[in-house]
């Protein structure tokens, strides 16, 4: 039997639910996991899940990829180590890219180790066709995130209103998708996810709102550019242990891992 080692940084509500997906179906391998995280939890009834406080640990389990599903902290604390080791890294934390010079640092990192990072699609769909796009040149970008209010609980939402009391849909920001990731950082990821993906964190117009008559997390993308038009809108539903999480985000993640061993790749 093929043996598969995953390191994971983080085992919050995304990771314990990518953990619980990827073992339902291993696709035949023997899939071992390690997960970096602060303090060693009690056991989860896993055989194959162990736990470390270091990343030194998470490396000498020979990992043959690492997904960050935690922070923008820990994937600034630790993803540069786990790059210059020569571990692929998947980073679900793709907002942190919008500090100055940390794109460059993870890049610089993947060099060195001649390592590669992967920056998922995550809770946003039509990145594929958006990086299509960007090779022949964009002209406009923008996105537009819209939730219910308790997925802004938490967030610098609270300081511009009172999110309980929302009857109508609320402009919470409207920017640059960079400042916009700074001001919301555990919402954001789409938004640096669709600036990456086409033109770039200063020039990708972005959208914040809380709306109480929706019970989903809401993204609109739209583009111009050589190819032509594009008009995206999903509404996903949150996951069940994190309100400001859309389940798809979960699976993004699943399907990149099992994308690392499957032959057939889409």
């Amino acid at each position: 039997m093929k043996s598969f080692s995953l390191g994971m940084i983080g085992f919050g509500a995304i990771g314990r639910s990518l953990v619980d997906r990827l073992n339902k179906d291993t696709d035949g391998l023997d899939l071992t996991i390690t997960a970096l995280v602060r303090h060693a939890p009690e056991s989860q009834g896993l055989s194959n899940l162990t736990f470390v406080t270091d990343v030194e640990a998470l490396l000498r389990s020979k990992p043959e990829l690492v997904v960050e599903c935690a922070s923008q902290e820990a994937l600034a604390q630790h993803g540069p180590a786990v790059l210059t080791a020569g571990v692929d890294l998947v980073a679900a934390s793709i907002g942190a890219l919008s500090q100055p010079g940390f794109e460059q640092r993870l890049e610089s990192a993947a060099r060195k180790g001649a390592a590669r990072l992967f920056l998922p699609a995550g809770a946003v769909a039509g990145i594929d066709g958006l990086t299509a796009a960007k090779l022949a040149g964009l002209t406009q970008v923008t996105y537009v995130s819209r939730k219910p209010p308790k997925a802004w609980k938490g967030t610098h939402a609270e300081t511009l209103c009172d999110l309980d009391s929302l009857e109508e849909e609320t402009l919470l920001f409207e920017g640059t998708a960079r400042e916009g990731s700074r001001l919301f950082p555990k919402n954001a990821n789409v938004a640096a996810t669709v600036a990456l993906a086409g033109l770039g964190l200063d020039d990708t117009r972005i959208k914040v709102i809380a709306d109480p008559k929706v019970d989903r997390n809401c993204h609109e993308v739209e583009a111009e550019g050589a190819f032509g038009t594009l008009a995206l809108r999903l509404a996903n539903f949150p996951s069940p242990d994190n309100p400001k999480t859309s389940f798809l985000t979960i699976l993004s993640l699943e399907r990149t891992v099992r994308n690392r061993w499957s032959r057939i790749v889409i």
